[in-house]
């Protein structure tokens, strides 16, 4: 059986039944499994030993962080199992807290992308070989959630550089970035030496290296406006 093997957990029957037929239909896919609580998603995963993990970031028991969970429990039980999660809204706190540990493996989609499934699949495929994928959605909501602290090194960008890292965050390639900013490869490059010099970030091999860095640095807690501490995960 060649193609990826798929658990999608959601309790939302109407929907887990559409993406089932979606992903079903698609010649990357070999096989679905189905979840509709936290319980079924971790058995499912022990039972079926699958290849990546689509997961509703909020679902039974209690409605609030199950998807976030599971991924952050897979990251020591299953260190190479891909986890793509999906939510209603650009959550920052929630894309930070799925990539507290690392951004290998992980993605983090807006459910309203679910009906490309050319965009889906190429989510779960590449989380499955160990790359990252943000919504750009979210990516927007993690600059401005970073952003709100004046002492957050963020602040030293150009808004140039931070078009840049939003478009690093998304896993886009440095051509990619090239062609959406009408720039020449060189000068995206000169952009990203100066990014990760200003946020004293080294800069990595390959592109999940480099989500990752710049990821985990937004999670960094900043000064809040009562000059104390405020947590964002």
């Amino acid at each position: 059986m060649t193609g990826m093997r798929v658990v999608l957990a959601e309790d939302s029957v109407l929907l887990r039944q559409g993406l089932v037929a979606l992903l079903g239909e698609h010649p990357a896919v070999a096989e679905v499994i189905e979840a509709g609580d936290l319980g079924e998603l971790l058995d499912a995963v022990e039972r079926e030993r699958p290849d990546v993990v689509l997961a509703d970031i909020r679902m039974p028991p209690t409605h609030t962080d199950e998807g976030i969970r599971a991924a952050e429990r897979f990251r020591t039980t299953h260190p190479d199992l891909g986890v793509v999660v999906l939510s209603q809204h650009a959550d920052a706190e929630g894309a930070l807290a799925l990539v507290a540990g690392g951004s290998r493996g992980r993605g983090y989609l807006l459910k309203e992308r679910v009906a490309d499934v050319e965009q889906l699949v190429a989510a779960l495929e590449a989380v499955e070989r160990g790359d990252s994928v943000i919504d750009p959605h979210v990516v927007d909501a993690l600059m401005k959630h970073r952003l709100r602290f004046e002492a957050s090194p963020v602040a030293r960008l150009t808004p140039r550089e931070r078009e840049v890292l939003g478009l690093i965050a998304t896993g886009s390639s440095n051509i990619a970035i090239a062609q959406a900013l009408h720039v020449t490869s060189r000068a995206v490059e000169k952009h990203i030496n100066s990014i990760f010099t200003k946020l004293d970030l080294p800069v990595g091999d390959g592109t999940h290296r480099r989500v990752a860095a710049v990821l985990l640095y937004l999670g960094d807690s900043g000064s809040g406006p009562d000059g104390g501490s405020s947590p964002v995960a």
